[in-house]
């Protein structure tokens, strides 16, 4: 428990990480006591010891770092402690004057020429930003230079500092021998390599100058995206993106490489942009929103909306496309049926519950605007009669997270969570446990919560074949990591700037869908071969997916949300957690999920029982409410969710182009010639409107939103 509330506290990960913490500490204390005393080789030691710590720390516990940087104990301070108490020791063992007095003056330059590197660095970096970063695009002739090598370029401080090495070393070892060219020489090698240093940075700094401008990469931009002809966009914005968010995009990306038209996909947030998955449609990203007005989209007929967010209204002003919701998956959550959903044109949901829902929500959305589509991204998921039982149930458990708010909190993790996967463990069965990638964000609780059951999972792991599970883990971990790295660089995160990134920007190559695909089936087996039919899993990465897990799964056990709602797809057995145990006739009525879903108690008590669906097949009540659930939740099976999301595409397309072309025919037709009115007084209201004109116009927006104003204002 003692070493559970260190980990906390020092946000490192466990027991080696608290060693190197251990280390860490201890080299630096050691420093001021072995210079004062002064002990030569305890100091050689100790600084070896602080050293290397510190370079594992930044290694394996980032967060730990970053805490020592908020109580201004920074990197850069704690190479300068480790210098004067260098000097200070030369200064104790009577080194002649002339060394230590050197030593200043060589680190002092030191320090000067790091802060002029790190000077340059940040002058580059400035000069190395695009008004748009794209993806899938041929950029070659934006004139974009290449980026610094990386031995300049990343983790600058990092390697500019580490020069003082020759230097400390030289001087030790004066020390050790009595005898002081070597200090003089190890000053000479770390004041040369430091000017070599900021010579070579500033010889990239005239390169970065050539960067080329604004408008110059938005004119190239246009010229690309005009070759291309867009039809569709998928447009995202989230203020906290990161890779945590980046599900509500990713899922959908397969959907838009299906389409008859031409999709195209445009972020607001370069987070977004680094963390989006791999995909063969070209990719804006845009976070200003001028820049964004700047781009021409004249076919762009369909804009699809992932998530409600303000930067929403930046492309919601387009009046030539129709606007879409298609949210990031369906649940009986207040997020999936919002009232801010009136601002578009239509909201397409998987089937016929997702209607009912927004119908539930008076005078907002008229049923015309809703349009049943489907989850085409559902259609890999293995049906129940397609799966094959392993030696254990395999139970998933996927609780959603906490919530913005305690009302609209469903997570199970708080009140039962522990309590349920005790009794998992205790009924004998293979846990995998996936929780939502929020997690622990807004609640101590939630977070609390989530690190015991890790606990429980990884203390029962070491019971089950611990030696013989383990090293095949160790076995397949390089070809798994080498795999991941392939993927990252098909998706575009093979390292460099997001500069680099767009200068490297070219067309999408075929082979590369065939290659991912092979790859991502590749990595998804070596994981299962490698963890075996007994072992629990905590899942909190992207690999493997949710629907991955799915497929693994008999059973899963989940909270109100979209991750139910897709998993109904499989007609597997499911559970619903109950923790305020309300009646099951109310719980029923309010979530429509519940309709073929077995309900779990607060304290569990009906687990038992829930697992015989499993175990015993025939002893599964619930298995035809799923069936109807299905099609109500999710739509018929025929025609697919796919031809239903193009037909949806195509129709609303369809209807803006012929709007479209009845405002072009409207504007072209001739208009009779306004009478000319005499010039009117002005009275003490105020100056009388000129003739021609009237109060400021009010154009009705995507959805009939009223819109007044600027454009920008909405």
């Amino acid at each position: 428990m003692m070493i559970r509330w260190l980990c906390d506290a020092l946000r490192v990960r466990g027991k080696a990480d608290l060693l190197l913490v251990f280390l860490f500490f201890a080299g630096f204390a050691a420093l001021p006591v072995c210079a004062l005393t002064p002990s030569l080789w305890g100091f050689a030691a100790a600084s070896a010891v602080s050293y290397a710590a510190d370079e594992a720390l930044h290694q394996r516990a980032p967060t730990f770092v970053r805490r020592l940087s908020t109580l201004q104990v920074d990197r850069t301070m704690r190479f300068a402690v480790r210098t004067l108490m260098l000097l200070a020791l030369a200064e104790r063992m009577d080194a002649p004057g002339a060394v230590p007095a050197v030593g200043v003056a060589l680190f002092s330059t030191h320090f000067a020429l790091v802060m002029l590197y790190s000077a340059v660095h940040h002058a580059i970096r400035r000069r190395r930003t695009l008004p748009v970063v794209v993806r899938n695009l041929d950029m070659s002739g934006a004139g974009i230079p290449q980026r610094p090598p990386a031995y300049l370029y990343r983790r600058h401080l990092r390697k500019m500092l580490h020069l003082d090495l020759p230097a400390h070393a030289g001087l030790l070892t004066a020390l050790a021998t009595g005898t002081w060219y070597p200090a003089y020489l190890g000053y000479a090698l770390t004041g040369a390599l430091a000017v070599a240093a900021v010579l070579a940075l500033l010889g990239q700094f005239r390169r970065a100058r050539r960067m080329p401008g604004r408008e110059g990469v938005i004119a190239e931009v246009n010229r690309q995206l005009a070759g291309y002809r867009p039809e569709v966009a998928l447009y995202f914005s989230f203020a906290a993106v990161s890779r945590d968010f980046m599900y509500q995009v990713n899922m959908w990306i397969e959907t838009l490489e299906h389409l008859d038209r031409r999709p195209l996909i445009i972020l607001r947030e370069h987070a977004s942009f680094q963390n989006l998955s791999r995909t063969s449609v070209p990719v804006v990203c845009v976070p200003k929103a001028d820049d964004l007005a700047e781009l021409e989209l004249p076919e762009v007929r369909v804009v699809l909306y992932p998530g409600n967010a303000g930067k929403n209204v930046h492309m919601l002003r387009v009046a030539e496309a129709k606007h879409v919701f298609i949210g990031h998956g369906d649940s009986d959550k207040l997020a999936s049926s919002n009232r801010v959903s009136k601002v578009y044109d239509e909201i397409w949901v998987a089937g016929r519950a997702g209607r009912d829902r927004y119908q539930r929500v008076r005078h907002a959305i008229s049923d015309e605007a809703i349009v049943e589509v489907g989850r085409p991204q559902l259609s890999p998921i293995r049906l129940h009669d397609d799966h094959t039982p392993g030696p254990l149930p395999v139970v998933l458990y996927a609780p959603t997270w906490e919530g913005w708010s305690d009302d609209d909190c469903h997570t199970s993790l708080i009140p039962m969570g522990v309590t349920l996967v005790e009794r998992l463990l205790a009924e004998n069965v293979r846990v995998v446990y996936k929780p939502h990638p929020l997690t622990g964000k807004r609640s101590k609780e939630a977070a609390a919560a989530d690190r015991e059951i890790r606990a429980l999972l990884n203390a029962d792991n070491e019971q089950r074949d611990a030696a013989e599970a383990q090293a095949a883990i160790e076995a397949a971990r390089p070809r798994l990591k080498e795999i991941q790295t392939r993927l990252d660089e098909l998706a575009g995160r093979h390292g460099g700037d997001l500069v680099q990134q767009t200068a490297d920007a070219r067309l999408p190559d075929p082979e590369d869908a065939a290659e991912w695909r092979e790859l991502h089936a590749e990595w998804h087996r070596l994981f299962r071969e490698s963890r075996g039919p007994v072992r629990h899993s905590v899942i909190l990465r992207q690999l493997p997916t949710l629907y991955e897990c799915f497929d693994q799964a008999d059973l899963l056990i989940s909270d109100v949300s979209s991750v139910v709602a897709d998993f109904v797809a499989s007609l597997k057995p499911y559970v619903l957690t109950n923790a305020l145990d309300l009646p099951d006739e109310e719980f029923r009525a309010a979530y429509t999920t519940a309709g073929g879903a077995y309900l779990l108690d607060r304290d569990c008590t009906r687990l038992p029982e829930i697992l015989r669906s499993v175990r015993e097949p025939c002893q599964d009540p619930m298995a035809a409410l799923r069936r109807t659930l299905k099609e109500y939740v999710l739509g018929p099976d025929r025609p697919t969710s796919t031809v239903r999301f193009n037909a949806a595409v195509e129709a609303l397309a369809a209807k803006a182009e012929a709007e479209a072309e009845a405002g072009t025919a409207e504007e072209d037709a001739p208009r009779l010639r306004e009478p000319d009115f005499p010039q009117q007084r002005t009275d003490s209201c105020g100056p009388a409107l000129a003739p021609g004109t009237g109060p400021a116009r009010s154009d009705a927006g995507p959805g009939g939103q009223l819109v007044t104003g600027r454009p920008g204002d909405r």
